[in-house]
């Protein structure tokens, strides 16, 4: 099999440096503005979007109107522009339609861009194309065959991803066993074996630091440099939330893929989970003040981050991602079976009303999501059918 892996280091930039890498993503960034724009007047018009093929035609227009374009190697722009189709595509996909593409906007958007090709490599130094040989901080060595790099901006550094190819023998999982996991609030993981990995919570350990320092900022004169100086402040504090959040779902992925061999999760829509409950003057939601507190304490999990890590490390090391409907999960007794809300008495309590079962709620719930990734595999093995109201997915690797 093919594997695909990135490699990301830190540059070791100068300001001349750094101020074309900014250069280069604002100028990334205006083409796919341009070309979204150029997109929608077709859509509007009654007219279907450009294919790339002929999109790129409009960069020798746009590097005549805007002369700030022929700086940029043309190769991330063109990029850039492949990432515009591939998202309008995804859009207008009927079986998975996806979000269409939004403007970006130069304090809001990821700076970021990418080299397809020409950039090299050589120790510590990476060569990108009308930058020049760049240093870098290489904590490990890149095995396999250069495929692309990104280079992007986290906080205040700048960094490159560089993605590899290699091909490797089908690995084979060194364990054995299956496991359900139930994703939570008080409990990032809890394994059907009664394993349970705590939720790191970053954004709760520094919300009263954010507050105080949002205050403060809100105080100053607006652009003043003391109110340049406390944004970075509040830049720096916002990366170092995402940073405990990325280590702590990285430690619980790599141990979990490592333990089982075959792995059942919930297909939580996280999106629709922390929707607003607020309603409409017509129709008034339901519980808004308790779901405005829950709707953050979901989103700092990182649900669907830790979804992503445990499918691809599965697959490096050779084992299996199962995924089945949440609906029931939370209510269903793991012995007999008995749904019912009265189950729950409490958030952390489970006891069955029928057989009077009583257990950790979150492990009861990992129980009835091995149980229904079992039966998947069943009905995978011997060639049934799988019951509608089962809702089970599998995905293969």
């Amino acid at each position: 099999m093919k594997l695909l892996k990135a490699y990301k280091y830190r540059l070791k930039i100068g300001p001349h440096d750094e101020a074309s890498l900014a250069r280069f993503s604002g100028c990334a960034r205006f083409v796919w503005n341009r070309a979204l724009s150029f997109q929608k007047e077709l859509l509007d018009g009654g007219s279907r979007c450009l294919p790339y093929e002929l999109l790129t035609s409009q960069l020798p227009v746009w590097k005549k109107e805007f002369p700030f374009l022929k700086d940029v190697h043309s190769q991330i722009l063109q990029q850039r522009l492949k990432e515009l189709c591939r998202a309008i595509d995804a859009a207008f996909d009927p079986k998975d339609p996806r979000e269409f593409p939004k403007f970006k906007k130069k304090h809001k958007s990821t700076a970021s861009f990418r080299y397809p090709q020409g950039f090299k490599l050589d120790g510590n130094r990476v060569f990108l194309p009308k930058i020049g040989w760049t240093r870098f901080y290489k904590s490990r060595d890149i095995d396999g065959v250069l495929k692309n790099c990104t280079v992007s901006k986290h906080g205040q550094h700048w960094y490159i991803s560089v993605q590899t190819t290699r091909d490797i023998t089908l690995p084979v999982h060194p364990a054995s066993s299956i496991a359900g996991a139930d994703m939570g609030v008080r409990n990032t993981l809890t394994m059907s074996d009664g394993t349970m990995y705590g939720a790191a919570n970053s954004l709760r350990v520094m919300i009263s630091k954010l507050a105080f320092m949002q205050r403060k900022l809100s105080r100053m004169v607006k652009r003043s440099n003391n109110w340049k100086k406390q944004k970075l402040k509040i830049n720096r504090l916002h990366v170092l939330i995402s940073d405990m959040r990325k280590d702590h779902l990285h430690k619980v992925s790599s141990e979990v893929s490592k333990k089982h061999a075959v792995l059942v999760l919930e297909d939580l829509e996280v999106r629709n989970m922390s929707a607003s409950a607020k309603g409409t003057i017509s129709n008034p939601g339901k519980n808004v003040k308790r779901k405005s507190a829950l709707n953050p304490s979901i989103l700092d999990q990182g649900w669907y981050e830790l979804r992503r890590q445990i499918e691809y490390k599965m697959s490096w090391r050779g084992g299996r991602v199962l995924f089945v409907h949440p609906a029931g999960t939370s209510r269903t007794c793991s012995c007999c079976g008995h749904v019912s809300p009265e189950n729950r008495p409490s958030q952390a309590l489970f006891y069955c009303v029928k057989c009077g079962h009583t257990e950790n709620a979150d492990v009861n719930a990992a129980k009835v999501i091995l149980g229904a990734g079992q039966a998947l595999l069943a009905c995978g093995s011997n060639g049934a059918a799988m019951p509608s109201e089962a809702g089970t997915v599998q995905k293969h690797y």
